[in-house]
C-alpha cells in the first residue's frame, strides 16, 4: 500500500486553521480520499492531557518546560496516531505541527534554533510534512478574532492569546521565516480574506500535491 499524504497547517492566533484543516478533510473525503484530521498538542489521550497543562495560563511553565511539554506531545502524538494513519494511505491533515514549535517557542520564546531543530526531529521520529500552508495575516487582526470568539465562547484566552502583540509579531515572522527558507515544503496563503477565498486557494495547493 502506497504511504499516505501528510498536511499541515500553520499560522497565528486567529489564522482560521482548525476551521481550514476540519473544511479540507472534510472535501477530501467527499472526494473519496481517506482522509483524517487531528491537531497539536493533543490528538491523542496523553497528548488531550499534555494540552490541558500546555494552554493553562493559570498554570506557571519555564519556557523549557512548555518546550518540553509540547515535545512529549509530538513525539506520542506521531508514534500512535500520524505515522500508522499514512503507513495505512491515509491523508492526515493537522492543525499545527513543528513549524509551531519553531515559531512559538524558538522566534516567540527566544529558545536557540539549532538546539530546538534537533528536538524537533527527535520528537517527530523524522517525519516531515509534504506539505505545509501557513495561513498569513496582521497579528492585530488575528487577535481581533480570537478576542470575538472568547467573548461569545465558555473560555478565556489560553496561555498563547493572553500574549502581547509583540511576541505574536516574532511568532509570524517565524513562521515567514520558515516558508523562506523551506519553499518546497511551505507555502504562504493571505488569510485576511473571506472563508471561501481562503478554502479555495488551500484546495488548489492540496490538490497539486496529490496528482504530483
Amino acid at each position: 500500500m502506497a504511504r499516505g499524504r501528510f498536511i499541515t497547517l500553520e499560522g497565528v492566533e486567529g489564522s482560521g486553521k482548525t476551521t481550514q484543516a476540519a473544511i479540507l478533510a472534510q472535501a477530501l473525503t467527499k472526494g473519496g480520499r481517506t482522509a483524517i484530521v487531528t491537531h497539536e498538542p493533543g490528538g491523542t489521550r496523553a497528548g488531550e492531557a499534555i494540552r490541558a497543562i500546555f494552554l493553562d495560563p493559570a498554570v506557571s511553565l519555564d519556557v523549557a518546560a512548555e518546550l518540553l511539554l509540547v515535545l512529549a506531545d509530538r513525539a506520542q502524538h506521531v508514534r500512535e496516531k500520524v505515522r500508522p494513519a499514512l503507513e495505512a494511505g491515509k491523508i492526515v491533515v493537522c492543525d499545527r505541527y513543528s513549524d509551531s514549535t519553531t515559531a512559538y517557542q524558538g522566534y516567540g520564546r527566544g529558545f536557540d534554533l539549532k538546539l530546538l531543530a534537533d528536538l524537533n526531529r527527535l520528537a517527530s521520529d523524522g517525519l516531515q510534512p509534504d506539505l505545509t500552508i501557513v495561513l498569513d495575516l496582521a497579528v492585530e487582526t488575528g487577535l481581533e478574532r480570537t478576542r470575538a470568539r472568547a467573548k461569545h465562547g465558555s473560555r478565556g484566552a489560553d496561555r498563547f492569546e493572553g500574549e502581547r502583540a509583540e511576541f505574536h509579531r516574532k511568532v509570524r515572522q517565524g513562521f515567514l521565516a520558515v516558508a523562506c527558507a523551506e519553499p518546497a515544503r511551505v507555502i504562504v496563503i493571505n488569510a485576511d480574506r473571506s472563508l471561501e477565498a481562503v478554502t479555495a486557494d488551500i484546495r488548489s495547493r492540496v490538490d497539486e500535491l496529490l496528482k504530483g
